[in-house]
């Protein structure tokens, strides 16, 4: 069971390891604030309980906006994991169907790698356009494609357990806690900044 690191303003900042979080914890840089029951580590000298949830003690500095570099995990997440041009989820797809990233305007045709030019598709649909713009071959987009909120994407595609829930709702509010404690891997989510 991996580990929620909090800065010391409670904001949630990433899962670590249990054994990189023990080190935080021994080296006086963080604090336990909840463990697993009745998982230890044991050295010759100490037990210390398997943190679930750790908060750092001096705060760290979080810029509050930076560029994410498009990733197929993301990106799919920020879609809800279904075509944006059939609308058919990756539940729905069959065979040697699948999810696929699909450039708007192709790279060959002067498209890039931004969170603006880049959609999920399936792999049907994107065979279909192939080099094309959307509107050459009769497909349109479901939705307009935008730079999601990162903060929000992270905690989508994460695993968290109900204790670790219950941090990140009380820094991020509801909304945030529901898109992480329901996700859905077949039902869309809006994520937008």
């Amino acid at each position: 069971m991996d580990c929620l690191a909090l800065n010391a303003s409670f904001e949630p900042l990433t899962i670590v390891p249990p054994r990189r979080a023990v080190r935080l914890v021994l080296d006086g840089k963080a604090e336990i604030l909840e463990n697993a029951v009745g998982k230890l580590f044991r050295s010759e000298r100490r037990v210390i309980p398997c943190p679930t949830v750790i908060r750092l003690i001096r705060y760290i500095h979080v810029p509050q906006r930076f560029r994410r570099q498009v990733t197929n995990t993301f990106l799919f997440a920020r879609d809800g994991y279904s075509c944006q041009y059939c609308g058919r989820r990756k539940s729905d797809l069959k065979g040697r169907q699948f999810l696929t990233r699909d450039h708007i305007t192709p790279l060959s045709r002067g498209g890039d790698n931004s969170w603006e030019n880049v959609v999920t598709s399936c792999s049907s649909c994107n065979n279909r356009k192939g080099n094309q713009l959307p509107g050459e071959v009769g497909l349109r987009l479901r939705n307009k494609p935008r730079e999601p909120n990162y903060v929000h994407l992270v905690w989508v595609v994460r695993k968290v357990t109900e204790t670790q829930a219950k941090y990140i709702q009380m820094f991020y509010g509801t909304r945030t806690l529901h898109r992480v404690s329901t996700r859905n891997v077949n039902e869309p989510v809006e994520i937008v900044g």
